[in-house]
């Protein structure tokens, strides 16, 4: 087969994909997680059963290769925006603001759905690479001298994670900022004064 045709039937299943992605999330949202069907996300997506089928066998494999899609698409934010701060304790408060927001605005969809989607076992790599993203940031102001060095940037990163997941439970982005400023100053080194 010719390489352009190849090209445009990956790029067709490729947007087939995508389109199923997005109709399940929209009708997930709309309806909740277990009022879905195939037939529904059929209909939304535009193609017909069989052509569902020949793609995902479930809702529930729908959902999880549209988190998965979506875990990838935060990771890549996150890198983002590390790469375009200038400088380390700026690239810290980037990923760190990103990630308040991205907890924040998960938590908008739901308990039920949430603890389906954060069951899944393939995830764990991501997790790993947002670890090590948070670690090397980290790690880097560190070399500066401006957070603390007491405890490893592993343990901090863990830190930053637990704490900034608590985003998805306040009740606004002004609250979010004030949780980021204070994730900020435990990373303090000790005895340092805090801003007032």
């Amino acid at each position: 087969m010719p390489k352009l045709w190849n090209e445009t039937v990956d790029a067709h299943r490729n947007a087939v994909r995508q389109a199923i992605l997005d109709a399940t999330w929209a009708l997930v949202s709309e309806h909740g997680m277990t009022a879905v069907t195939m037939s529904q996300i059929a209909q939304k997506s535009g193609i017909g059963r069989a052509t569902l089928y020949k793609y995902f066998p479930d809702v529930d494999t729908i959902l999880l290769a549209w988190h998965r899609h979506h875990v990838t698409a935060h990771l890549e934010q996150l890198a983002a925006v590390r790469d375009k701060a200038r400088g380390p304790a700026a690239r810290l408060n980037a990923v760190l603001t990103a990630y308040a927001r991205i907890s924040y605005h998960r938590e908008q969809h739901g308990a039920e759905l949430m603890a389906f989607l954060h069951r899944d076992d393939e995830i764990a790599p991501a997790r790993r690479q947002l670890v090590d993203l948070f670690r090397d940031v980290i790690g880097e102001v560190m070399a500066h001298g401006d957070i603390r060095d007491d405890i490893a940037a592993g343990e901090l990163a863990g830190y930053c994670l637990h704490a900034l997941s608590a985003a998805g439970a306040l009740p606004s982005e002004a609250a979010v900022h004030r949780l980021v400023r204070l994730t900020l100053d435990g990373l303090r080194p000790p005895g340092a004064r805090v801003r007032g």
